[in-house]
Formats: structure tokens, C-alpha cells, sequence
């Protein structure tokens, strides 16, 4: 795994990590609805030429919004946020978590994420050294948290995550930076699709239900990528289970949302950073695979 840095360097690689965690936020906030003003735009546009050549009139642009403009803003009273209350965790232990203007509380998950990316930054740091692969598991960490929180609040896996996630992990095979080899990647990634991709056909069906959405299957595809395909059973399990026993008790204590369903991408996301903690080869023996 490369030699190990020492305590000051993998801080500092934190440092950097809980920088990465404080955009996140801005990305699982802001990016859902990028998407969301895109198909808008897109279903206007449609309407728009239906009525060429009757009275039809343009549509008025929308300000820009997109993971940087405009500026973050207290979602109660608009307050704009100045870089001092920007600072990852010292802002929200300053300000006791409430906005500085109208003291509403601001969400714990802002600093659960970027504490969280600090930690994981750390690790990588520490276990892989001052190495490309210490760098490639970063990326793909950050993304990882990325896509389990915008799932759970939206039940959506951009492709601007997704796709990116799986093909760098297929770089990331063939430049040795990832412990398995390409072949062993590509195929990962095909059987993650096509094995979700499967169930969710088959379960169409039977029930006639969507059972999943298409981004799951990009999901897995990248652990495929990453952790190679004989991982992708023990991985699929543990979501699995993980998954049921959790949205079993929440259904107990009334706490599913509208419709009844949990987002799987998250518990794929848990099964993805298990491999990377544990290691993959410690992970299929923990589920002994």
C-alpha cells in the first residue's frame, strides 16, 4: 500500500480534504437542482418550437445558477455568507450552528460532510503515502459522499459524478493505482451494470414496478471499476441487507418518505467506502466470499 506519511503530512492532506468536503456541500445542494432548471429548460424549449408560428414569445433568461454562482446564502432570510463563516467546521462551531443574521439553525450535515471528507482524506494519505494512488482514492472518496448524499435527499446519481467515477477507475487500473488489474476492472464494471441492470428488469416483470433508477447501475459499474469484479457479491450484499434492515425500521417509525421507498445508492456508496477501509480481499472474507 506505499509507505505510510507522517502525522503532519496526512494533517495537512486533511486540511485540504475538509476544503473538498465544504464544496461538496455546494455540489450536493446545487447540483440536483442544476439538473432539475436543465430539463426545465429543456421541456420549455420543446414547447416553445410545438408553437412556432403561433404567438409564441421567447422565454425570459433565468439568473446564472450553477456550483458557483451565486454566492451561498442563508436559505431563511438570504443573508449572504462571508468567507469568515465559510470556514470548514470553525464557522459552524462559531456561529453554534445558527445563521448570523436570523439565527436559524443551520443543518448539522455541513460539517458531518466536510469532517467526514477530512477523515477520508486522512486515510488515504496515511495508507497510500505521497503516491497518485493516495490522490485517485481521494477523488474517488469525495465522489462517493457526494453521490450517497444527493441520492438520499433526491433519489437522483448525476452522471456528471457517476460516469466520471467509473472510467477514472478504469485509469486508474491500467496505471496500477487501484490493487486490481484492467481486465479485472472492465469487468467489474460490466458485471456491476449488468447485474443490477437485470434485476431491475426482472422486477419490472413480476411487479410491474421500477424497483431501482438507471443510476445505480452506473454506480455499482464504478465499484466494479475500482474494486474489480470479484468483489461486487459481498459489496451488493451488504447494501442489500444494510438496506433492508434500515428501511425496515424506518417503515416502522414512520419514517419513509412520500411513496414508501430508500434510495439504494447510499448503502452501495457504505459498501464502496467498506472495500476501501477494509480492503477488498479482507472484505469478501468478512462475508465469506
Amino acid at each position: 500500500m506505499g509507505a505510510a506519511l507522517p502525522w503532519l503530512d496526512a494533517s495537512l492532506w486533511a486540511c485540504v480534504g475538509l476544503l473538498i468536503g465544504s464544496f461538496l456541500n455546494v455540489v450536493i445542494h446545487r447540483l440536483p437542482r442544476m439538473m432539475e432548471r436543465e430539463w426545465a429548460a429543456e421541456c420549455a424549449e420543446l414547447q416553445i418550437n410545438e408553437a412556432q408560428g403561433k404567438d409564441a414569445s421567447p422565454l425570459d433568461e433565468s439568473p446564472p445558477f450553477n456550483l458557483l454562482v451565486p454566492r451561498s446564502r442563508c436559505p431563511d432570510c438570504g443573508h449572504l455568507i462571508a468567507w469568515y463563516e465559510n470556514i470548514p467546521l470553525l464557522s459552524y462551531a462559531f456561529l453554534r450552528g445558527r445563521c448570523s443574521e436570523c439565527g436559524k439553525r443551520i443543518s448539522w450535515r455541513y460539517p458531518a460532510v466536510e469532517l467526514a471528507t477530512g477523515a477520508l482524506f486522512f486515510f488515504c494519505a496515511w495508507t497510500f503515502g505521497p503516491t497518485p494512488e493516495a490522490l485517485a482514492w481521494s477523488v474517488f472518496s469525495a465522489a462517493l459522499l457526494a453521490l450517497a448524499c444527493i441520492d438520499w435527499d433526491t433519489t437522483l446519481l448525476p452522471d456528471n459524478i457517476t460516469q466520471p467515477l467509473l472510467w477514472l477507475g478504469l485509469i486508474a487500473a491500467a496505471l496500477q493505482w487501484t490493487p486490481v488489474t484492467l481486465p479485472t476492472a472492465l469487468w467489474g464494471a460490466v458485471g456491476g451494470y449488468l447485474s443490477l441492470w437485470s434485476v431491475y428488469w426482472l422486477f419490472k416483470l413480476v411487479t410491474g414496478k421500477e424497483g431501482m433508477g438507471f443510476g445505480d447501475f452506473k454506480l455499482f459499474a464504478a465499484l466494479g471499476a475500482w474494486f474489480g469484479w470479484p468483489v461486487l457479491i459481498p459489496m451488493v450484499l451488504m447494501a442489500s441487507v444494510i438496506g433492508a434492515i434500515l428501511g425496515i425500521a424506518m417503515k416502522f417509525t414512520t419514517g419513509l418518505r412520500e411513496g414508501g421507498y430508500v434510495p439504494f445508492g447510499p448503502f452501495l456508496a457504505g459498501a464502496g467506502f467498506a472495500a476501501l477501509l477494509l480492503g477488498p480481499e479482507d472484505l469478501r472474507r468478512l462475508l465469506s466470499f
